[in-house]
């Protein structure tokens, strides 16, 4: 995401959507009656001196429109806004959605909470990041995913022992299997890779490729893991690799500060959660991290505990619901907090 420019005075913010992952953001970011403007499509009204009504052509308009919902699919490359036209060409009043998508620029004119204003920050800073696909391996089984700044996407899964394939001989299959790998890697990298999985195929694989294509390894990871498939990504998630990039991405972070909660909890540590919990801990001052799942700020449920947290200083994090870590957060009542010292 790029910041084109920001009026504090007026809360107005032109940005311009540069990945999937942007929409995501705006979709955390824009509240219902907020204001959104740009350029979109829309069907020209009807002209009064024609005798039938006949469907006017879609033109491309400037429109501004006062927020009445908003939609968005995980892993998808489009994001739905629905509003009041309140500004434009035509039909005041009327309804109209905006389909945003990568490439489109859009003013935002909001009261800008501290929180949103980190997500602006997190999602300019996430577009410097390597995009990380992962392959999870054993032998004759591999899955392909890419991780979002909101959760890891499965994007395919190939496996040597299907209907229908008949090789000569295992080496053979085992051959045929890998570069069934490479090919599809090769249609999909760019960026890291982390090959992970128990065993040793994923280091038979590494060997393979760089024979076949070297180029394609320079900014490759090896990481042992008990299991193959997601599984195997979400536990190399947690512990990470020692991978820059890996720690520095959203979901990573996210997966691994929960667990530290988790381990709080499992100690009767410094922590609390569940909303009158983690108040009182944020009127004592005790609060270190709060730890919100995003699904509460689009319900505006929250509000009065981010209040509470902005006056305290402490840090907010926002944790995706679409993953495991966020699924654990949610469980747990969708807010959490790490705190300075232990209050039970």
């Amino acid at each position: 995401m790029k910041v084109v420019k920001y009026d504090r005075k007026s809360g107005k913010m032109k940005l311009l959507i540069q990945s999937i992952d942007d929409l995501w953001h705006l979709y955390n970011i824009i509240d219902k009656d907020d204001r959104i403007s740009g350029l979109t499509y829309r069907r020209e009204e009807a002209r009064p001196d024609k005798l039938r009504a006949e469907r006017g052509e879609k033109k491309r308009m400037r429109l501004t429109i006062e927020v009445k919902d908003i939609e968005f699919h995980e892993f998808s490359d489009r994001l739905r806004v629905h509003g009041i036209i309140t500004e434009g060409y035509q039909d005041i009043g009327s309804y109209h959605t905006f389909n945003l998508s990568i490439g489109d620029i859009i003013d935002i004119t909001k009261i800008w909470g501290d929180y949103h204003l980190q997500r602006i920050e997190d999602a300019v800073d996430a577009t410097k990041q390597p995009l990380i696909t992962f392959i999870a391996m054993e032998d004759g089984d591999a899955t392909f995913a890419q991780l979002r700044q909101y959760g890891v996407e499965e994007i395919a899964h190939i496996a040597a022992h299907t209907p229908g394939k008949q090789y000569p001989s295992k080496k053979d299959e085992k051959k045929d299997f890998y570069k069934e790998v490479l090919n599809k890697l090769e249609t999909i990298l760019n960026g890291l890779l982390i090959l992970l999985g128990p065993g040793f195929a994923k280091e038979e694989f590494l060997d393979f490729g760089k024979g076949r294509n070297p180029d394609l390894f320079t900014n490759c990871y090896v990481a042992a893991a008990g299991n193959a498939g997601m599984t195997g990504i979400q536990e190399v998630l947690k512990k990470g690799i020692g991978s820059e990039a890996l720690e520095k991405s959203r979901v990573a972070y996210e997966t691994q500060i929960i667990e530290r909660l988790l381990e709080e909890i499992s100690k009767e540590g410094a922590y609390s959660y569940g909303f009158d919990e983690v108040k009182d801990s944020l009127k004592a001052g005790a609060v270190e991290i709060l730890l919100v799942v995003d699904a509460l700020l689009r319900k505006k449920t929250i509000e009065d505990i981010l209040d509470l947290a902005n006056r305290t200083r402490c840090k907010v994090v926002i944790i995706s619901e679409v993953h495991e870590a966020g699924k654990k957060l949610s469980a747990l009542g969708g807010v959490a907090a790490l705190l300075r010292y232990k209050r039970h």
